[in-house]
């Protein structure tokens, strides 16, 4: 029995080679709105502080439920009661307790996002920081910037052949930047803008207008490694 012959890993005069790098960048609105919410209390019983921090969180969650399905994610992050200290004589004795809880938000609906960005910081003791915007991990935008990037692949491939008046044979190898040495490819997330009001101490009053948040295009950016096989080119011609 014989075995096939093995495909070398490079060119022969015969059937040449080219490798080329395909890319894409496109620019797409957000589909996702990130804020965190910070909900304070403070009050000289840690008891009464921390009774008065569940009465306000309880009130800003039931807030953002209240906007239904615009809401895509609501999580509690960190929960605190710390003492603050003040030294008088020869110890330390406990001036106030201070709580926070720490809310993280994501919407779909930016003009949700602008009025409940409003009522939230209106909330006494209650900072809202962000937003930051994003698309979801399975946007179709992805999948298109790996389209383009793969047709830029070809595209360049072709060029090349045709300089040599010659004919693109095969298509040998297509991989994802990085992915021959199980790296990471593509590039990093872009971080949204940061906006943030706050209305620590603030007493609440008649409800302000919306905030106008114009929401940050998304930078989607695909690259692919491409190698094709060549027509043998008449270099003496």
């Amino acid at each position: 029995m014989t075995s096939d012959p093995v495909t070398p890993p490079y060119g022969t005069p015969e059937t040449p080679r080219v490798a080329v790098r395909g890319e894409a960048r496109l620019e797409v609105d957000p589909e996702l709105a990130r804020i965190t919410v910070t909900v304070g209390a403070r009050g000289t019983d840690r008891r009464a502080a921390l009774d008065d921090l569940t009465r306000r969180n309880a009130q800003i969650i039931a807030l953002i439920k209240s906007y239904g399905d615009t809401i895509e994610k609501l999580e509690t992050g960190s929960l605190s009661i710390s003492p603050e200290l003040t030294k008088r004589g020869r110890g330390e004795r406990v001036r106030a307790y201070h709580g926070r809880v720490h809310l993280t938000v994501e919407l779909t609906d930016f003009t949700t996002l602008g009025e409940l960005t409003t009522r939230l910081a209106d909330h006494e003791l209650t900072r809202v920081d962000g937003p930051w915007w994003s698309l979801r991990p399975d946007s179709p935008a992805h999948a298109t910037a790996r389209r383009q990037a793969v047709r830029d692949a070809v595209q360049r491939a072709r060029e090349y052949a045709e300089a040599l008046d010659t004919r693109l044979a095969a298509l040998v190898e297509l991989a994802d930047l990085g992915a021959e040495n199980a790296g990471g490819y593509g590039a990093p997330a872009v971080p949204g803008a940061l906006r943030s009001r706050s209305a620590y101490g603030a007493a609440e009053q008649d409800e302000a207008p919306p905030l106008d948040l114009e929401p940050q295009r998304q930078q989607v950016h695909a690259q692919v490694n491409a190698r094709f096989t060549m027509a043998p080119p008449q270099l003496n011609g």
